[in-house]
């Protein structure tokens, strides 16, 4: 029997009846608005839920410090004031007992504690803290581990050697990543102000800042230190702030990270124009 004939054969009980067509066509409608329906506010809404009891489950840890008016600070800049906010007009200033209230007046450069440095700190045409993105203030946290270079040299730069060592072991930075750098300098934080303050200290070597901009699409870095550069030329925040990223200075609790997996979430103050301000930074660990 010729092969086409046979195939006639095959076909023939599939009749296409009324009822039958009306059920296809149903049946294409239904693969055709199915996205629709998966794409509602209620589903999305689920997502959102069902996201947040796996985030409300895992552990948090605060990457800020807290700050006082004794908190170490760039000489050139100097330490804060925070005093009792006052009536203008009496001076006197507002107490639970006397008004109901109490508030504190702060006078302090933005650069303070843990903070943010936006593009604009360092380039006349980057943009202020109000303008970076708010999907740039959750982000993949990398943690690139200095501490095991420091006790051969106490001022290491992280080098392109090191991170290429990092990634042997640990994978690839990931594209749109915030990378930090662990030097436990934080843990002088309060225990040696003086110390925490010195100067060479560790920090990153431009060369790896330069790599994790153009060859990894990094977002942003932090570090735990006053400064980007182990040295007073600026080399690397020049070049990060006016290539348009964003740093977080003054970290701490990086040794509580493991060195990837986690989410970083960063804000601050909404301040136009702002240059700089004291920010809140904490990892949520996977």
């Amino acid at each position: 029997m010729p092969e086409k004939t046979r195939l006639v054969m095959r076909l023939a009980p599939i009749r296409l009846t009324p009822m039958r067509l009306a059920a296809m066509r149903l049946a294409a409608i239904a693969l055709l608005i199915a996205p629709a329906f998966l794409n509602t506010p209620a589903a999305a809404a689920g997502d959102l839920e069902r996201a947040y009891r796996i985030i409300a489950k895992k552990t948090f840890v605060d990457l800020t410090h807290s700050f006082d008016a004794t908190t170490p600070v760039w000489s050139g800049f100097g330490q804060a004031r925070m005093t009792p906010a006052a009536d203008p007009q009496t001076r006197k200033p507002y107490t639970i007992k006397d008004s109901g209230f109490r508030a504190t007046f702060y006078e302090m450069v933005g650069q303070y504690g843990t903070h943010v440095d936006p593009p604009a700190h360092f380039a006349e045409d980057g943009i202020t803290m109000d303008k970076i993105p708010l999907k740039q203030m959750i982000l993949p946290l990398i943690v690139l581990d200095d501490t095991p270079y420091l006790a051969k040299d106490p001022n290491h730069a992280f080098s392109v050697a090191d991170l290429r060592a990092w990634e042997r072991r640990h994978g690839r930075v990931p594209r749109g990543a915030f990378v930090a750098l662990r030097t436990d300098m934080s843990k002088d934080w309060r225990a040696n102000p003086e110390r925490f303050k010195r100067a060479p200290f560790p920090a990153w070597a431009f060369e790896t800042v330069k790599f994790l901009a153009e060859r990894r699409g990094i977002v942003a870095i932090g570090h735990e230190s006053l400064d980007t550069d182990t040295t007073e030329a600026m080399t690397s925040e020049t070049y990060l702030l006016r290539r348009g990223l964003y740093q977080i200075e003054v970290m701490t609790n990086l040794d509580k990270v493991p060195p990837r997996g986690a989410l970083i979430v960063v804000a601050w103050p909404k301040v136009k124009d702002g240059l700089g301000f004291p920010a809140r930074a904490f990892a949520i660990l996977p």
